[in-house]
């Protein structure tokens, strides 16, 4: 069964080997990039957001299966907020019309095992509330500060979305569409920008005690193409308002055997 997928984040790293892995399957691919795509646009701001969707419901002419919500910015800075939260919420918000009318509509983000680390709580309470102003201020005043907090920035993004998507999932316009909507949460992917930072085998090891990924170690982004595709193809048909890690067991060193003790 073929289908039409939209792949923000299509030019590089776990985006692009989706993208390709999709393509070599018969599947219609529409990517959406800063550079390099079908759809060049720049999710950082509002009118960018609205008229990549549009451009993307035009190149799939109106028929929409599925989301694959990959672009996203690492860096200490409130342009992160925007691309990360906001330039990912409000892309799906404007392609959900089309997106319903798919027999089997899916969507899914990638988040990050940086969302169940430490981060900014009321950033990411202003991003929840949908407030993207204050939550670019509040983001900007941690880098003004210069205090370490800027740090919290990056996670903090990914919490907020892996919330979001809870937030969401049960709602009419989702859950009552038929449209399961969850996301991944990657431990280190081998892209070219985690290249530049473990250039020497001391660089990879400092990150290996970082980041301790137990089973099989540091990922190549077509690992997490697969768990992408499997979340968006017809076969997903209740999972939902979930993050997934696949993290070689870090998540489980983080927070540990026990997590249901919030139940009591």
């Amino acid at each position: 069964m073929m289908r039409t997928y939209v792949i923000t984040g299509s030019a590089s790293g776990i985006g692009q080997a989706t993208a390709e892995k999709l393509k070599g399957l018969g599947n219609t691919v529409i990517g959406v990039d800063i550079h390099n795509a079908d759809v060049v646009a720049d999710l950082s701001t509002p009118q960018g957001r609205i008229d990549a969707a549009k451009k993307a419901i035009e190149l799939s002419n109106n028929s929409i299966d599925a989301v694959i919500a990959c672009a996203g910015l690492a860096y200490p800075t409130a342009t992160t907020v925007s691309v990360n939260y906001f330039g990912v919420t409000e892309f799906l918000n404007e392609l959900l019309p089309t997106l319903t009318q798919s027999k089997t509509p899916r969507v899914v983000i990638t988040s990050s095992v940086a969302s169940i680390m430490p981060n900014s709580a009321e950033l990411v309470e202003a991003m929840c509330a949908n407030d993207e102003a204050k939550a670019v201020k509040i983001a900007q005043e941690l880098v003004d500060a210069a205090a370490g907090g800027e740090q919290l920035i990056y996670g903090s993004t990914k919490r907020a979305i892996s919330r979001w998507i809870r937030q969401q999932c049960l709602k009419p316009h989702w859950a009552g569409a038929g449209i399961p909507i969850n996301a991944v949460g990657p431990a280190i992917v081998m892209t070219p920008m985690v290249d530049q930072i473990i250039k020497t085998p001391e660089e990879r090891e400092g990150l290996s005690k970082l980041v301790p990924m137990p089973l099989n170690g540091f990922m190549e982004p077509k690992t997490v193409a697969s768990l992408l595709m499997w979340l968006t193809g017809v076969e997903n048909t209740h999972v939902t308002g979930q993050t997934i890690y696949i993290d070689g067991g870090f998540e489980r060193i983080v927070r540990g055997e026990d997590v249901w003790s919030w139940k009591g």
